[in-house]
């Protein structure tokens, strides 16, 4: 059985989530999460969540697709998180295409298609205005 690692902050969990961890658990069947902490949100990414830290882990966990959760608190951790759970692929979204390739020395690297249309922007922008932010009807 492989072991999958991808990072996130999977603020405000929607549908491109679930899909996103779903589709890298189908890579290998042992899924780890990286979730961002929210100091390295906050002092690195420039990002403010919605959901504290230890909620946002216990929602990850509560996920048939998610195994282990770990802690993500510097961008420099990542080879060491590969070589203590023993990764075979690590995976992130196609959004990130081409920016975690020297870690291909360590594992198999896949950036995965984007679900369409959703993001947590969009979903933040929808709750702000009170109006839908792609057409729910197409899904």
């Amino acid at each position: 059985m492989k072991t999958i690692l991808t990072y996130g902050t999977f603020d405000l969990l929607h549908v491109g989530h679930v899909r996103l961890l779903n589709r890298a658990r189908a890579l290998g069947g042992r899924l780890i999460v990286g979730l961002s902490t929210d100091e390295f949100n906050s002092e690195m990414k420039g990002k403010r969540t919605v959901i504290p830290y230890d909620e946002r882990k216990e929602i990850l966990e509560s996920l048939s697709s998610v195994d282990l959760v770990i802690p993500e608190s510097t961008w420099e951790q990542k080879p060491l998180d590969i070589g203590a759970h023993g990764v075979h692929t690590f995976c992130m979204g196609d959004d990130w295409e081409g920016k975690f390739d020297e870690l291909r020395e360590f594992c198999e690297v896949v950036y995965l298609p984007r679900t369409k249309d959703i993001s947590t922007t969009l979903v933040r922008q929808q709750v702000r205005t009170g109006s839908p932010t792609r057409d729910r009807e197409a899904q």
